[in-house]
């Protein structure tokens, strides 16, 4: 019969927490690649991209020129307050860029913004190239 061993912190390498002689935690941890900011920006990107009917929007903009509030009630089935609110998330994270024209509001998706999320071949099955 083997008797547990409680690991404390006399047992551990200095700065890592890691138990002493255990071989998967003697190496370091890459970081990812992201900073901080990077990735308060990427969540709130893809928060806004995480309701099911923003995401509809946002692959419908971009995947025109342009596209006028007006056209995303009825492929969304959606009041046009409920489609305002959407497009104004969508624009507050950088995904997509408004005019105002008259009473309604032309969109345009941010192609850099796509293209460094891999979204477009994500939406559309088209390679970043």
């Amino acid at each position: 019969m083997s008797a547990a061993v409680k690991v404390t912190a006399r047992h551990r390498l200095p700065g890592t927490g890691s138990p002493a002689g255990d071989p998967c935690c003697e190496a370091p941890l890459n970081s990812g690649g992201l900073v901080e900011q990077g990735t308060e920006h990427l969540a709130h990107v893809f928060a806004a991209l995480g309701d099911p009917a923003r995401l509809r929007i946002y692959a419908i903009i971009a995947s025109n020129e342009e596209t006028c509030s007006c056209h995303l009630e009825g492929p969304l089935g959606k009041s046009q307050s409920t489609i305002s609110h959407h497009t104004t998330r969508l624009a507050k994270a950088g995904l997509i860029v408004g005019e105002r024209r008259g009473r309604w509001t032309w969109w345009r998706s941010v192609p850099s913004v796509a293209a460094e999320l891999g979204l477009a071949s994500m939406l559309f099955g088209e390679s970043g190239s």
